[in-house]
């Protein structure tokens, strides 16, 4: 049927003396993978839609302006060669025969799937009201984590369910709903004219299927930043997921047996105690502080041939916690040597298996690598044609839309304001995440509310308020119960800082408050009483 009407929408186009070549989903498609999108826009689709109101809307539209986004028109004398393209496409077009979740149907309450489970993805799951929405959540990850504390679960602090919140548990539709679900899979590519996303489960290339939607979230976060330097991604390790603690928590111990080997050089035991982190931002200084304590703490009392020789580094190439009061970032400095974490300025240059050599030719040996630098756009989010605001995020208005597509929306890390709003770019924290999460529950209740959660039906919907934001400030833990906060707005604007124990305490109870479940809050509380 759809390739009847492929031939028949190009008859069509060449009678009007033009020929629409559908643009390939290539560019779209994570992983640079030849599976094109290039099945013309199936028009029949547009008949299933029953919301009076929106059929009205859509009727009145050309079809060919209604398509142009996914559509390039090219002169006559090129169309054989498009109708020969075009003739091939039909044949190898995979996705057209994915299996999966189709469209939904007269009587079914509309389709919203959600690309993440992050701190955005996750409020958002959280507050929707699945009354009035069907909800669809895709991730490689079927839990959130609470990142803010997952540097206490690399030394033993806490243990890692204490920071992993299921998703199921966060929505419970996605659980008990016959028509919600959650999926265990990567996003793989998206047909914003068709209302389609392609899904690989695991990554598995062969493992494939596709989800229709009327709303789509797209709440994917952000990869570590590693600036193109030879060998972090082979040998560092980041702090970003539960198995990323657990790994530096397997390498920290192995390393802590391993010295004490009596066929160890002196150099290479030197070597096995060094841990080294690159970034000195409150990720990094967060793990430097809780590897301080577990030094203290730990080290001291069961290795102790090893006390003598561990060391913990912070290579930064400027200032550690540059956001920060200038007055707490030089407390940090003095707490965090006063406590053997040494502060070393410089830019990395390469990263080798057992050193790290900087720009001015100084070599680092190491034994265990924490890579801390910041995020960037992950490659599922470069693969998107979507245009990007600045720092390549996914571009969005001021109620967070997509304006370039229909029915698409971004937050977390993944989204930034485009230039035209007028707006900055938002830092890439959890609490712009969660607010934006928040924001969002909002406009899609009241967009539901007023019969436009359909596809193609946004159009004479009152969204009401743009997204708004305001910094609450930043806390950050350096270890001995000591920890930094800063209630200021802005980095130039004043306001209340508070450094030390106090500190130590407004930390501590912020985020025991902002963990979801009332087990973890407990499970947290419990430990930290101790």
């Amino acid at each position: 049927m759809a390739m009847a009407l492929a031939r028949i929408t190009r008859s069509n186009f060449r009678r009007s003396g033009v020929i629409a070549n559908y643009v390939s989903g290539k560019d779209m498609y994570a992983g640079g993978s030849s599976d094109p999108f290039r099945e013309p826009p199936n028009l029949g689709n547009i008949a299933e839609v029953k919301d009076a109101r929106c059929i009205s809307n859509i009727k009145n539209v050309n079809q060919m302006s209604f398509w142009s986004r996914g559509i390039s028109v090219m002169p006559q004398h090129q169309a054989a060669a498009a109708d020969m393209v075009a003739e091939e496409s039909e044949s190898e077009d995979e996705f057209s025969s994915f299996l999966g979740l189709e469209a939904t149907r007269p009587g079914e309450k509309p389709r919203v799937v959600v690309l993440g489970t992050g701190w955005a993805a996750c409020r958002f799951l959280k507050g929707i009201d699945t009354n009035i929405y069907d909800v669809v959540c895709i991730s490689p990850r079927n839990h959130m984590v609470f990142t803010p504390l997952l540097a206490s679960t690399c030394v033993g602090t806490l243990e890692f369910r204490s920071v992993a919140e299921p998703v199921e548990q966060i929505q419970s539709a996605l659980a008990q709903s016959p028509n919600s679900f959650f999926y265990l899979a990567n996003c793989i590519g998206l047909d914003t004219d068709k209302h389609e996303v392609y899904c690989a489960m695991n990554g598995e290339g062969e493992q494939r299927f596709k989800v229709a939607y009327d709303k789509l979230v797209i709440a994917t976060g952000a990869d570590p930043l590693t600036f193109n330097i030879k060998g972090v991604k082979e040998n560092a390790s980041f702090l970003r997921e539960v198995n990323h603690a657990q790994q530096i928590r397997k390498k920290l111990l192995l390393n802590l047996m391993l010295s004490e080997n009596p066929a160890l050089s002196a150099e290479e035991r030197k070597r096995l105690l060094q841990c080294v982190i690159i970034g000195g931002g409150p990720t990094g200084v967060e793990f430097s502080g809780e590897l301080s304590d577990f030094i203290m703490r730990d080290v001291k009392e069961r290795y102790t041939h090893a006390k003598d020789d561990i060391r913990v580094t912070i290579i930064e190439a400027s200032e550690i916690l540059s956001s920060f009061d200038a007055g707490l970032r030089e407390y940090a400095a003095k707490h965090l040597n006063k406590y053997g974490v040494n502060v070393m300025r410089g830019v990395v240059k390469e990263v080798h298996p057992e050193k790290i050599v900087l720009s001015d030719g100084t070599e680092v040996p190491y034994g265990l690598l924490v890579w801390s630098t910041g995020v960037g756009p992950s490659q599922f989010v470069k693969s998107l044609g979507f245009p990007k605001s600045s720092g390549g995020r996914i571009g969005v208005d001021e109620w967070l839309r997509v304006p370039s597509v229909e029915d698409v929306f971004a937050l977390g890390d993944c989204a930034g304001f485009l230039e035209q709003t007028g707006r900055q770019v938002l830092p890439a924290l959890a609490q712009v995440a969660e607010r934006q999460g928040k924001y969002m529950v909002e406009l899609f209740n009241k967009i539901g509310q007023q019969n436009g959660g359909r596809a193609f039906c946004l159009k004479n919907i009152q969204l009401g308020e743009p997204f708004q934001y305001k910094h609450l400030g930043s806390m950050a833990s350096v270890g001995r119960y000591k920890a930094l906060v800063d209630l200021r707005q802005s980095k130039d604007a004043k306001g209340l800082s508070v450094a030390g124990f106090l500190g130590w305490l407004v930390w501590r109870s912020a985020y025991l408050s902002r963990v979801i479940s009332w087990r973890n809050r407990f499970y947290v509380g419990l430990v930290w009483s101790h």
